[in-house]
């Protein structure tokens, strides 16, 4: 058998002479690298788009049962209706490549409208554009997905669909073109390396806009402007949300590297565990000495909000700045959380104390952590003060989180202002009550449960 064996290959190779130097040309170092980078970013891609699954279980579990059914739909129906936006407008709003003057570039890009790229990447190319299209669409989804939190329970599905297409072509894209597309923040060295202020202050001051011209849900507060809890339904799928999140962060944070290269992203990575870690601990002990109770609502929102911190510096501070990074983000988000309850904007999912407090602080605390060695790494800005004694870095990401803060939250009033009057943005009182499920889709989330409760009162 061997024997014969042999004697088979031996013909093969007379036969095709070239497979017998087939492994000493295989392929260049620089085709191998490509395809370690593509690989990783579309996985990168897909954890990111994941962490969608993570958004429908956190407002789902955070508000209540007779809006569940609603809250999963309208989450799948707006990333569709995203991802179709992004395609044909907001893409080339952040990226666009036409010939425009350098004075209009640094505010916009242009070009590539309704998306057509090549087909596979070029001769030298680190990775082909449709994987960083892919992964860039991902990071509007979920800037689109916080910004929901602030139309919980009493906007209309109409609503969403019209914010979906403003917010997708004209918000999101350019914030991301001004420090990621080569915009002027860019070229003034704002460090947000995978996105506090481009993803999560944006779509947190988006839902801000949106809960203040919507007004808090019924029975939210009293006529003494004293706050009621309104409980969501299910803190396992809000605890169950936070794990999805936290492990779709590695693609969020690590996948920005966007190279496997010398294996840079597994530091990202580290800093965002260190810093995820940190706000979940400071979070729970906060809450315990202030209320008495190690509240868990409040723990799950230190992990989201030690994360979110994380993401403008996971690539520019040492492992012990992630640390405190992550500690002062869930003590913030306590504290936020607190001061939006009293000032009587009601957030059902906390959306503007994890993503916006939190984003704010992320982003300047690189003024203060990031080191020279690694912005000079990264190529962007310089270290921030303990490690240079210089001020400079840190008013540049003052500047950022000023300047598209205003954007974002001009922007949004604007679009939503109008929409109120044209359309209007709130369900009826009495939709509102019957809940969403019902009167926006005919149908309940958890129809069995529903039914039984409307059986039990009809018996009463």
């Amino acid at each position: 058998m061997v024997k014969k064996l042999m004697l088979s290959v031996v013909a093969l190779l007379m036969l095709f002479p070239a497979m017998a130097f087939a492994a000493d040309e295989g392929p260049s170092t620089s085709l191998l690298n490509m395809g370690l980078n593509s690989v990783w970013i579309v996985v990168a891609f897909v954890l990111v788009l994941l962490m969608q699954g993570g958004f429908i279980l956190l407002e789902t579990g955070s508000t209540r049962m007779k809006n569940a059914g609603h809250v999963a739909g309208k989450t799948i129906f707006t990333i569709g209706l995203c991802t179709l936006i992004y395609w044909a407008f907001g893409y080339g709003i952040f990226n666009g490549g036409a010939d425009i003057s350098e004075g209009l570039r640094k505010f916009i890009g242009w070009g590539d409208f309704f998306y057509s790229p090549v087909t596979s990447a070029g001769e030298g190319d680190s990775f082909p554009v449709t994987a960083f299209f892919l992964f860039q669409l991902a990071f509007a989804t979920i800037s689109l997905s916080i910004a929901w939190g602030g139309f919980a329970e009493r906007a209309k599905l109409s609503v969403y669909l019209v914010f979906t297409i403003f917010f997708t072509a004209v918000v999101y894209p350019v914030i991301a073109h001004w420090i990621w597309g080569g915009g002027w923040l860019a070229a003034d060295g704002a460090q947000d390396y995978a996105g506090s202020t481009v993803v999560h202050l944006t779509g947190a001051l988006a839902a801000m806009a949106a809960t203040i011209l919507l007004k808090p849900r019924i029975g939210k507060y009293n006529k003494d402007g004293s706050a009621n809890e309104i409980l969501g339904h299910n803190q396992v799928f809000s605890a169950l949300s936070v794990l999805l999140l936290w492990v779709g962060w590695f693609g969020f944070n690590a996948g920005s590297a966007l190279s496997v290269g010398d294996g840079f992203f597994g530091f990202v990575a580290f800093n965002t565990m260190l810093g995820a870690g940190a706000g979940t601990v400071s979070a729970l002990l906060i809450s315990w000495a202030i209320t008495g109770k190690a509240d868990i609502s409040t723990t799950l929102n230190g992990a989201l909000a030690g994360l979110v911190a994380i993401t403008a510096s996971c690539a520019f501070v040492d492992p012990w700045a992630a640390v405190v990074i992550g500690l002062v983000a869930g003590v913030l988000v306590f504290f936020s959380a607190k001061l939006f309850e009293k000032l009587r904007i009601d957030d059902p999912i906390y959306a503007m104390s994890v993503h916006g407090a939190a984003g704010v602080w992320g982003t300047l605390a690189n003024g203060l952590f990031a080191t020279d060695e690694l912005a000079t790494k990264v190529g962007v800005g310089q270290g921030g003060l303990f490690d240079t004694g210089s001020w400079h870095q840190f008013g540049v990401q003052l500047e950022s989180v000023v300047v598209c803060g205003l954007y974002v939250l001009i922007a949004s009033f604007i679009i939503l202002g109008v929409m109120k009057l044209v359309m209007g943005l709130r369900v009826t009182e009495e939709q509102e009550i019957v809940g969403l499920d019902l009167s926006e889709h005919g149908t309940y989330g958890y129809p069995e449960q529903m039914k039984k409760a409307q059986n039990n009162n009809l018996q009463a």
